[in-house]
């Protein structure tokens, strides 16, 4: 058996060593780095419209339930006209962070293909599962969506209450906690939280 899979390899390994009949080597390598390029450039493009909003509500279980949440929340409309988009809290930054999140995401497609969260009232009821598994991605990533625009080291503790100036100065910067744990809900609505420490 080895014996044939060494002669496979042989063969295969010199036909790919044999030089083209109809094309130079530079043409075939510059042709394979302009295909690499269209291929990149076409899956960034597609990358980058799965994190628009448009993208994200295009379904009406999220229009209709997560997105209806978050236009009653400060993230949407405040003082400062700084609105967070969908992908700005549930998809990272960071290009290797973002495929992971993507890879991830591709597995929540069977929710809208199966129909488990079509309704308001399927919505409903697996809400504290679906806010569950966020809160635990944030929690095992430092809440590193929450970083992308609320800088801990720009914070000015002064300006807050006490209990957040306290909290933050202690069990943020500890990193005993992250963002996750203090302010679930923030921008949607909370699930039925019974049985759940500090929220009874």
């Amino acid at each position: 058996m080895w014996q044939k899979l060494k002669v496979f390899i042989i063969g295969f390994w010199q036909v790919l060593a044999k030089p083209s009949v109809h094309y130079s080597l530079g043409f075939l390598t510059l042709a394979g780095f302009i295909a690499g390029v269209i291929f990149w450039g076409g899956f960034n493009t597609a990358l980058e419209y799965a994190n628009t909003e448009e993208f994200c509500i295009s379904c009406h279980e999220m229009a209709d339930n997560p997105y209806a949440e978050l236009k009653e929340t400060i993230h949407f409309s405040n003082r400062s006209g700084v609105r967070a988009m969908c992908s700005d809290c549930h998809v990272p930054h960071e290009w290797t962070y973002k495929i992971a999140r993507k890879m991830q995401a591709s597995k929540e497609v069977w929710g809208k293909i199966f129909g488990t969260i079509n309704t308001r009232e399927k919505f409903l009821d697996k809400r504290r599962e679906l806010a569950e598994h966020e809160w635990a991605r944030f929690k095992a990533n430092d809440s590193l969506e929450c970083r992308n625009c609320h800088e801990f080291d720009a914070m000015d503790f002064t300006a807050q209450s006490p209990r957040a100036s306290d909290q933050h100065s202690t069990a943020l910067a500890t990193g005993e906690k992250t963002c996750i744990d203090c302010h679930k809900g923030i921008a949607h609505q909370l699930p039925d939280m019974t049985g759940v420490p500090g929220w009874e």
